[in-house]
């Protein structure tokens, strides 16, 4: 428990940092990675918070070690308070009010998968069949990477409402989706091996180091490019939602952890997701355009 709030304090840490240091650079594309990764690495602020990303991804694999997937997502998206707050505080960003519903119902939905959990008949998993992991990653690695290029087309037409980014948040999701499911899939092997050598070698035959290369690359680039042009309270919380729902649902199932056998248990976990799912499709996804001066009145003389 105090491993997964202290991701959730170094995941907001680390995404208004990097906020605040992208504000300050050139605009970033996709479409030109290098220079991205050369002006990102010139900022210290966005390394302070690239750092405080990875501290916040250290203690996620604590996490999947000592808790049911379901239950660490649940937590981990408690995070979304301290994230709309600092972002808030420090960025100036500002929520408009179908937004905090929004959230706040994301909120409730996550609440109910987390009431869904029963300590004394919850598992955690150690490990998932390969086939059955790449099954569920390449697709959702593929679908990730299609949906970010299609925004990014419809955000280059002209005349276009400035975007959300609901759209980049789904698709960077995806991608961290599978990064959550390649890091449950590594602490499975430090928990079992019986020397750090040994699950050093079990990890590198697996699947998992090069899902999580893959993310990381690919997340990086996509991720500070969205991050640059939209809202950290808006990108960054649905996100997280499809990340967690990602893996718990995928998790849950891949790695063999029972679901709920009590009825009430099953409704409420089956509802939350539910619920988070229809609050994404809804959300506006778009800000409306910035409203134009009143021209000035001319003075006539009398």
């Amino acid at each position: 428990m105090a491993a997964a709030l202290l991701a959730n304090v170094l995941y907001s840490s680390g995404f208004v940092l990097e906020k605040r240091a992208l504000a300050a650079l050139p605009e970033v594309t996709v479409r030109r990675p290098g220079r991205l990764l050369r002006l990102v690495l010139g900022s210290p602020l966005w390394i302070g918070g690239s750092l405080a990303l990875a501290a916040g991804f250290a203690a996620q694999l604590v996490v999947y070690r000592t808790l049911p997937i379901a239950a660490a997502q649940g937590i981990f998206v408690s995070g979304l308070v301290l994230l709309v707050l600092l972002s808030a505080r420090l960025l100036g960003e500002e929520t408009s009010g179908r937004e905090r519903y929004a959230l706040a119902a994301i909120l409730a939905a996550l609440l109910m998968v987390v009431l869904s959990l029963d300590e004394g008949t919850e598992t955690v998993g150690r490990a998932a069949p390969y086939p059955l992991v790449l099954l569920l990653c390449v697709p959702s690695l593929a679908s990730g990477v299609w949906l970010y290029r299609a925004a990014e087309r419809r955000a280059l037409r002209r005349h276009r409402l400035p975007t959300t980014g609901v759209e980049y948040g789904v698709a960077v999701g995806l991608l961290y989706g599978v990064s959550s499911l390649a890091i449950k899939g590594v602490s499975g092997y430090w928990t079992s091996a019986a020397s750090a050598g040994g699950a050093l070698l079990d990890v590198l035959r697996s699947p998992y180091p090069y899902l999580l290369l893959f993310t990381g690359a690919f997340g990086l680039v996509m991720s500070q490019a969205a991050l640059q042009r939209c809202r950290a309270s808006l990108i960054v919380p649905v996100c997280t939602t499809v990340t967690c729902l990602y893996t718990a649902v995928l998790g849950t199932l891949s790695f063999g952890e029972a679901l709920p056998d009590h009825p009430l248990r099953m409704a409420l976990r089956l509802a939350g997701t539910a619920l988070a799912v229809g609050v994404l499709l809804t959300m506006p996804k778009h800000d409306s355009a910035p409203r134009q001066p009143a021209p000035a009145k001319e003075l006539t003389p009398p």
